[in-house]
């Protein structure tokens, strides 16, 4: 079952081998690599495990976790619990399922709609694109959907944002380039009470973590969507692309401070050997990942699950 913000919904049945296929590169880079470091070895000695920190690394795990993964190797093959190198794949798999599922967070349930969800992230993360995938996938679901159009700062953004309303069959609330962002989420917001709308999902416009006064803005938005839905938003999902690896986690700092962030998707991880970074973000920041982008269709954007995410690296 995947949890949505009104309650479980069926999981669809090719997840996981859509995730398989998404992760294709993460898993060459780094299992079949870690295969290859442990094949034919028998003794757990100081060559296997630098060859073992060297690949956890690479996958952008985090140094943090590459440690603590050692650490568990070393102790456990001092007292003789860990007997030889080939159970090591499975100690490795267990760990990480285990920094996933501890990140691992409920959405707010939501009892009478609109759910409001707020999307931000910096430029270029695939924000836009995945507030189409999200209404695609709600719309799916059996569920009305209202766009927000609250990036008044691109005109582009607006136009784009319109596509992805007429590819789902979506409305867009919008207002001229320039407009208070405030303003529109405030308009959206009525709209979508008063047409008894499930989901409004809100663009805002990509910023820099480092830009003081566009993050103030992001707490001005919030506070105008409390005004008119005292819950809301019920999820502020952070927007990250996965190639960009380690960086993407310093980024999800500072959304998270100014926004309030209550979950992340991942964007780009079919493009990706470092998917790693996934585990990287749930054990730094203990955010749960929402979902993953792999891939530019409407119906990339997977709902992510630690057991099947881990099922889809090393194999269920």
């Amino acid at each position: 079952m995947i949890q949505t913000l009104f309650g479980s919904v069926e999981q669809e049945p090719t997840l996981l081998d859509k995730l398989k296929s998404g992760v294709q590169k993460t898993r060459q880079g780094f299992v079949t690599r870690l295969e290859d470091a442990l094949q034919g070895k028998k003794e757990i000695d100081a060559d296997l495990l630098d060859e073992l920190e060297y690949t956890l690394i690479s996958a952008d795990i985090g140094v943090g976790t590459v440690q603590e993964i050692l650490d568990r190797i070393k102790d456990r093959a001092d007292r003789r619990v860990l007997a030889d190198a080939g159970q090591v794949r499975g100690l490795i798999r267990e760990h990480l399922l285990e920094i996933l599922q501890s990140a691992e967070r409920p959405m707010t349930y939501v009892k009478e709609p609109p759910a409001v969800v707020m999307v931000v992230g910096v430029n270029g993360a695939g924000k836009t694109t995945t507030i189409g995938k999200l209404a695609n996938r709600f719309k799916a679901e059996g569920r009305s959907v209202l766009l927000c159009a609250a990036d008044t700062f691109r005109a582009a953004a607006i136009e784009q944002l319109e596509i992805w309303g007429e590819r789902t069959s979506t409305e867009v609330i919008r207002q001229q380039p320039g407009a208070d962002p405030s303003a529109v989420l405030f308009d959206a917001l009525h709209a979508a009470k008063s047409r008894k709308v499930d989901y409004v999902i809100i663009d805002t416009a990509g910023r820099l973590q480092t830009k003081t006064n566009l993050m103030a803005e992001l707490e001005k938005m919030r506070r105008t969507a409390t005004r008119v839905i005292p819950s809301a938003p019920h999820e502020t999902l952070l927007i990250l692309d996965a190639t960009t690896g380690q960086n993407g986690l310093e980024q999800a700092r500072k959304f998270t401070e100014s926004a309030g962030v209550t979950g992340i998707v991942l964007t780009k991880l079919d493009g990706t050997a470092k998917g790693g970074v996934v585990v990287a973000i749930a054990r730094e920041l203990n955010l749960p990942i929402r979902y993953v982008g792999v891939g530019e269709q409407a119906g990339d954007l997977l709902p992510f699950e630690p057991e099947v995410f881990i099922d889809s690296l090393f194999g269920a």
